[in-house]
């Protein structure tokens, strides 16, 4: 039995958005209207498909990236359509990160009265990253305060996209009917709220046929009160048909011509403006409401890419470490990349992947490029959020679970293991949060080990680590709510009890400037002794440089490690977590090649305890100049720790300085009560970064350092009688003011003084 579908009639795509805005229930209506479920799933009643943990369900939030798949059928042709529903919470942005990597396209949600939010911008900034292709969904356009004009103003400014309006709403607010699709010069209103399956279509110049209006109450209090008009859909429908033209050199020389486009000539345009991230199509509807959904699906189909659409992706292969494509083919040899692993009680280890070449059959083995290991996969399933379907093989261009990877981790690379190839790994935040964590009783403790062990596999931005000093157990995330989930996972999956401490804030260190030291390590002892010299430069790396380093090439990284050493750069390694360059410019041999690998094990080491109150140093270049060596006595471990006492050395030299992480907040509060929010804002050392007015509130936006942040919750809500709310998440590390440091660097003295 060969494929269900074709390869270029296959979409995967995300669903994206900040919390609350829409997208669990949008997909809930996709499932329905596809056909995969018969019954609509409800966030607020704990009966989303895609919602399927009791977390989820009790907190109505979406947690973890569900993924499953429809088909939908448009001009007569059925379409494969991959759906994966990511989280909105700042805390679980690890699952909208690893969806990005392994999608061809998007839907970005935003909600009509808000707007772009902080985790609109930082899911767009993700999909940025991937070059990943998307549409915008304006939802809840019945909402009080509704604004579509004002979604697509925001888009423009705050994400610096090239939004085109390829819909605007029928009405507004309890008003809101359907659409006018500015495409096909046609609108679409919504007949029956309860399941929106029944619309009606007509021309768009019937609504400017009074008769025609006067018999439709439904129309007539959509158009009342409003702007539109036939001059306005005149305007507005031209305004679509030359932005889409000018950013297609095909169609702009015809569209000055004959001053019009046909619809397949619109259609085929804006799907290759879309796909070369030039425009992001524009469509309005009510997930809730059931409205808007039938024609997003059109557009998934139309304006997103095929896995076919999708350039050829870059590898390397292990043995000869040359570049390699794997073009998106069953004929290819076979490449994916596992981008989830879960536990499932039910069949144990469950490993996602994408693959994006060759097919893959249940049974036969893989190999795992990265950890040089081979596996068998004993069951291949198509994932339904929790719930599964076997299958007996997967083609290019499939998302899928596989069971019986026992050695697999969240970015590696399985493939053929005649045709080896590492395929660009994923990129995961570090945390930002800590809290200590002990089991209540022995019983406890084994399974403690057990647990950890197997979220730390699950989630990469998750973890664990023991505090050298004291001897505690600390657990690492992305914010409060993330460890609180955690804990509770602990406790349900795994039947672990447990104490969990205060939330301490993952501060780092970094230098302001430049230093030199070198590190002398010798011991004589009876026989043999201890030999290891070395002669180190310590640079800052440019601020400039800072966010952006993970995503720079080697010809970038190549440019900085020039600058930072002022000339040549010898052999350089970069390693992205710590922002940390290590360059080898050791000339006639001063240092044998096989002792240069442990001076570096010996600087990451130092790297990892930092040398002010323990956190680990960022955003450092250190270039080794010079050294020494025995020819008897000399050995790795001596040059380590010559390696380690040169970088401690020089970091004293170097002006090292605590950074906090700093969030960005956004506050949206009535407007009685903004003098109390600005002035609690001010006493937690804020950065005011403006207000804004936004359907009867007022919207306050600052840089607010994360250990201010802890009970805010709480706080607003009794500053402002329950009706404020906020949103946070992370934006940088800055220099943390003396006094603070200070304070931070002296506990944790107190702290070592006492272990």
């Amino acid at each position: 039995m060969g494929r269900a579908f074709k390869l270029e009639d296959t979409r995967n795509i995300g669903i994206m958005a900040h919390i609350d805005a829409g997208k669990t229930t949008s997909t809930e209506r996709i499932l329905f209207y596809t056909g995969v479920t018969y019954k609509i799933g409800s966030v607020d009643e704990g009966t989303a498909t895609m919602d399927w943990m009791e977390q989820e369900r009790e907190r109505g939030i979406t947690i973890t990236s569900a993924a499953t798949t429809a088909s939908w059928t448009r001009f007569d042709k059925k379409y494969r359509v991959n759906i994966i529903d990511t989280p909105g919470h700042v805390d679980f942005t690890v699952e909208v990160e690893r969806s990005l990597r392994v999608l061809d396209g998007a839907v970005c949600v935003f909600d009509s009265v808000a707007g772009v939010q902080p985790q609109s911008e930082t899911v767009w900034r993700q999909a940025d990253k991937y070059r990943v292709p998307r549409i915008c969904f304006v939802n809840k356009m019945d909402r009080m305060g509704a604004d579509f004009d004002h979604v697509v103003r925001t888009i423009r400014a705050r994400l610096g996209a090239h939004p085109v309006p390829l819909q605007f709403p029928l009405g507004r607010e309890d008003n809101f009917i359907g659409i006018i699709d500015f495409l096909e010069q046609k609108v679409i209103v919504w007949l029956e709220e309860t399941l929106g399956a029944k619309f009606e279509e007509f021309p768009v110049e019937r609504l400017w046929d009074k008769a025609f209006v006067d018999s439709r109450p439904d129309v007539a209090a959509a158009l009342k009160g409003s702007a539109i008009d036939k001059a306005f859909y005149e305007e507005h429908r031209n305004k679509v048909v030359e932005y889409v033209a000018e950013h297609d050199d095909e169609m702009i020389d015809k569209y000055l011509t004959e001053g019009t486009l046909s619809l397949e000539e619109m259609r085929k345009s804006i799907r290759k403006s879309t796909l070369a991230l030039k425009i992001v199509p524009v469509l309005a509807g009510s997930a809730f409401k059931n409205k808007g959904i039938q024609p997003l699906l059109d557009a998934v189909i139309d304006f997103l890419p095929s896995p076919v659409d999708v350039p050829p992706l870059e590898g390397t292969n292990p043995n000869t470490e040359e570049v390699e494509l794997r073009r998106a083919s069953d004929d290819a040899p076979f490449s994916a990349l596992a981008f989830k692993i879960m536990s499932d009680p039910f069949v144990g280890h469950v490993t996602y992947i994408r693959v994006y070449s060759g097919v893959l059959k249940s049974g036969s083995y893989v190999y795992n490029s990265g950890k040089g290991t081979r596996e068998r996969i004993s069951r291949l399933l198509q994932m339904h959020a929790n719930k599964r379907e076997e299958i007996d093989t997967v083609y290019a261009g499939d998302i899928c679970a596989c069971v019986g990877l026992k050695s697999v981790n969240t970015g590696d690379t399985l493939c053929d293991e005649n045709k080896p190839v590492v395929l660009e790994s994923i990129d995961f935040p570090a945390p930002v949060i800590s809290v200590a964590i002990e089991p209540k009783t022995k019983a406890d403790q084994d399974k403690l080990g057990v647990a950890m062990q197997r979220l730390a596999q699950e989630d990469p931005t998750f973890r664990v680590s023991t505090e050298p000093d004291t001897g505690q157990t600390l657990i690492s995330g992305m914010g409060e709510l993330h460890l609180e989930i955690i804990v509770d996972r602990m406790l349900r999956e795994y039947n672990v009890q447990a104490n969990v401490g205060r939330p301490q804030v993952a501060y780092r260190e970094t230098i302001r400037k430049k230093a030199t030291a070198e590190g002398k390590y010798i011991k004589q002892t009876g026989g043999r002794g201890q030999y290891g010299h070395c002669k180190i430069e310590l640079h800052p790396i440019p601020s400039s440089s800072h966010e952006n380093m993970k995503e720079m090439s080697s010809d970038e990284l190549d440019a900085l490690a020039k600058e930072v050493v002022g000339g040549p750069a010898g052999k350089w390694k970069f390693d992205k977590e710590h922002r940390f360059l290590f360059i080898d410019k050791i000339i006639g041999g001063a240092i044998p090649r096989e002792f240069i690998a442990p001076i570096e094990a010996g600087i990451r080491e130092a790297l990892d305890n930092g040398i002010l109150a323990g956190f680990t140093m960022v955003d450092v270049a250190v270039v080794l100049i010079d050294g020494s060596y025995h020819d008897v006595d000399s050995s790795e471990m001596a040059f380590k720790i010559a390696g380690s006492m040169a970088f401690k050395e020089a970091c004293h030299k170097a002006s090292a300085v605590l950074l906090e992480p700093i969030m960005k907040v956004e506050v949206v509060v009535p407007e009685e009560y903004m003098a109390a929010v600005y002035g609690d804002l001010n006493a937690r050392r804020s950065a005011i970064q403006g207000s804004e007015n936004r359907s009867g509130s007022n919207v306050i936006r600052a840089e607010v350092p994360l250990a201010q942040m802890f009970g805010y919750a709480t706080d607003l809500r009794s500053r402002t009688q329950g009706r404020a709310n906020f949103t946070m998440h992370f934006s940088h590390y800055a220099e943390a003011p003396n006094s603070i440091a200070q304070d931070i660097i002296d506990k944790a003295k107190g702290r070592s003084t006492r272990g």
